[in-house]
């Protein structure tokens, strides 16, 4: 009897539904949009509030193989943060290959890839990137390498400012020191842990672990981007660190923090200091010709010190691409912004970075399309633009 009822309730119900249906068929299907539009919203919340690490470990296991790619020149941060990411591809099946333009000739960047013995493949043509999904690092729009501007990322993390997106991931957080703390979040929202230097990752009870390698390039990559974590730093980039401790080869932090310096990077902080142009708090120096470009923003670092210079930039020029990096404790000059600004009026030129540090290039003319910068560069002129970049008058 209750059964017949039941079924007779059920059947009165469907007739209704019908009837209405079939008498306001719009308002019946505004009825099923909205309840799955509602649906889906609470699908999407439910999915976006999951932590970004595991979101990016998804969105790893999607894919067979990725190019994980660093900007050109790539410092500890940059390459901490590559082999990040490689190691939790590595975890979740998916094969990586670090790769980047440019060159790796700072003494310290140097020391980084050979004390961790990190196998880095370089390229200069988009047609030489290992995976048709490229994870960009430390940046978020491809750059340095020809047909560069070709390549749509598959995932993009960075702290630096930029439009650059990701076509499955992209987490762009400004307000970190360091590209290398985000990822080190990633490993801690997966429930990683670290692994003393001491042990091996099979003796650590974890499905994800932070291998001593891993965690000591990170909290490097922390300490450089942040100066010790005294410069441009937030309370995630200690928390970070805090968290990769126990992984830290002490010995290894140390043989990179102290490599032994080079004839030329003391000479070009010798040229900086002996030839910088000072007009009130900001001073320019353009120390000629080189091999190792990246004794430029080693020689910036100096001259920021001198007493009463506030912000500071350095220019120098290497097969007739000139090279230029700032650095800055003046809340006036937000040095990325200002380098881009003072590029301007140069084909092509690139700048940008952060409010107390920035860099830029200017490629040599017969590499540059619309005829490239006349017979070269202007270098009177190039720091009379900078100094007006400095002083807000562009």
């Amino acid at each position: 009897m209750a059964g017949s009822v039941g079924q007779y309730d059920s059947t009165e119900i469907f007739e209704s539904v019908g009837s209405f249906v079939s008498t306001h068929p719009e308002l019946a299907a505004a009825i099923v949009v909205g309840i799955g539009a509602v649906v889906l919203a609470l699908y999407a919340a439910i999915r976006f509030k999951r932590p970004m690490g595991t979101r990016f470990v998804e969105a790893l296991e999607d894919v067979d193989e990725v190019a994980v790619l660093m900007h050109p020149n790539p410092d500890p941060d940059a390459m901490a943060a590559a082999i990040g990411v490689a190691c939790l591809a590595e975890q979740v099946g998916t094969t990586p290959t670090i790769q980047f333009a440019g060159q790796i000739r700072h003494q310290e960047n140097r020391a980084f890839r050979t004390v961790l013995d990190l196998d880095l493949d370089a390229i200069d043509h988009v047609s030489d990137l290992a995976a048709e999904a490229v994870v960009l690092v430390d940046h978020n729009s491809p750059r340095g390498f020809a047909g560069a501007e070709g390549v749509l990322p598959y995932a993009v993390i960075d702290h630096h400012p930029g439009d650059g997106t990701g076509e499955a991931f992209t987490d762009v957080r400004t307000d970190y020191g360091a590209c290398s703390s985000i990822v080190a979040e990633y490993f801690r929202d997966v429930g990683a842990k670290p692994v003393p230097p001491d042990m091996h990752a099979s003796e650590v009870n974890s499905t994800y672990t932070v291998p001593s390698q891993v965690a000591t390039g990170l909290v490097y990559g922390i300490l450089t981007d942040t100066k010790n974590l005294t410069a441009g730093c937030s309370s995630a980039d200690f928390d970070a660190a805090g968290y990769l401790f126990p992984g830290v080869n002490e010995d290894h932090l140390d043989r990179i923090a102290n490599p032994e310096v080079s004839r030329e990077v003391l000479e070009a902080k010798a040229r900086a200091i002996a030839g910088r142009d000072v007009r009130g708090p900001f001073a320019v120096a353009d120390i000629g010709s080189l091999s190792n470009v990246d004794a430029i923003p080693q020689a910036a670092d100096e001259l920021i010190q001198l007493e009463g210079v506030t912000a500071a930039v350095v220019c120098g020029e290497r097969d007739g691409n000139v090279y230029l990096s700032g650095r800055s404790r003046d809340d006036r000059v937000h040095m990325g912004r200002t380098l881009e600004a003072a590029l301007t009026d140069y084909r092509g030129a690139s700048a940008g970075g952060h409010a107390r540090m920035g860099g830029g290039q200017i490629l040599r003319p017969d590499t540059v399309a619309d005829g490239g910068n006349g017979n070269g560069i202007v270098r009177d002129e190039l720091i009379e633009d900078i100094f007006e970049a400095l002083t807000g008058d562009i």
